[in-house]
Formats: structure tokens, sequence, C-alpha cells
């Protein structure tokens, strides 16, 4: 057997690579004749027949699913922590931030609604990063000395009241201004 060099007139795809067509209602012998692999009468074996079928079933799985009852509250919960924790868990002037509370336990990794709370005593001068405080809580940490660190979330929201402020300011500027007559305009 001499070998050919390659060429378009001897390309051969591999066997089994594509796959013969299968050719229905053809007669018998075809192996799907007749019937068509359908079967005999019903719903399945008219055209168009399986459509609506899959809608029942839908319907009767959605039917077992138990109704969701009652209402869920769309205001953010907070994750309570106590002063008497941070007495436990902190050292003096260290920093009291989400990633520590989260590294230290206090909280799930992730959670960004953390109140701190007045529960218990401090004797420890704390560096406060966190948005929520209660007053006794605020008031317990800047009396041993504390500072509460404002975050990026509060620091805007100050912003935006500062130009509150000053347009109001703008305002009364503009009213208190006299109005020249039109003879002494020129």
């Amino acid at each position: 057997m001499t070998k050919e060099l390659l060429g378009l007139h001897n390309l051969e795809s591999n066997p089994k690579a594509r796959k013969t067509k299968i050719r229905r209602g053809r007669g018998n012998s075809s192996g799907k004749g007749n019937y068509s692999g359908r079967g005999m009468k019903g719903q399945k074996s008219r055209s168009g027949g399986k459509g609506g079928l899959k809608v029942r079933g839908l319907r009767s799985y959605l039917l077992r699913i138990p109704k969701s009852k009652g209402f869920k509250s769309k205001r953010a919960t907070f994750v309570p922590i106590n002063l008497d924790l941070l007495e436990k868990y902190y050292i003096e002037g260290e920093l009291v931030s989400l990633k520590s509370l989260a590294k230290k336990e206090l909280i799930p990794v992730g959670e960004k609604n953390v109140k701190i709370l007045g529960t218990g005593k401090l004797t420890k001068k704390l560096r406060i990063k966190i948005d929520a405080l209660s007053g006794s809580a605020k008031k317990a940490i800047i009396d041993l000395g504390g500072e509460i660190l404002t975050s990026k979330k509060e620091a805007a929201s100050v912003k935006s009241k500062k130009n509150e402020k000053t347009k109001v300011a703008d305002e009364k500027k503009i009213e208190k201004e006299p109005v020249k007559a039109k003879s002494e305009v020129k």
C-alpha cells in the first residue's frame, strides 16, 4: 500500500465523528417508521403536544411550595456590641472597627450594621470607627478620653449638611441686598 499525499480529494472525517441523520416516518424497516418513535395515540403523539405539559408540571410544583406569609422589614437590623465586650477584647488605645471586630469573631465577617451600646463598664481609652453608637456609649467613650472617628459615610453626610447651610446663608444675603430703582441704574 503506497501512502498518498494529503489533498482535498482524499480527506475523510474520522469514523463516528458525524452522526447519521435519523429519517423518521420512512417505513417500518428504517426503525423509526409508522409512529416515528412517538408511540400511539395521545397528546404527546400530536404536533405541539408537549409544551402544555411542562406548564402543568410547573404549576403543580408551584402549588406544592408553601406560601411565604408575613412581612419582612427592609429596615437595617444592627448587631449589638456592648461596652463590656470592648473592655474584655481590646487593649488601651486600640482601634475598634468592623475589621477588628470580625477578626476577634465578635461579628460575622462582612457584617456592615454594627451598633455599640452603653451596657457594661469601660475603663480603657479606645478609638472607635463605627457608624452607629448609642448616646450612653458615646458619652462613656468620650469621658474616658477616647475618640470617635467618622467613617466615609458620616463624613459625606456632614459635608452635605454644610452645603445646605451655605445655600441658606446665600439666600439670606440675596434677600438683604437693597433693590435699586430704575433711575439709579445706568
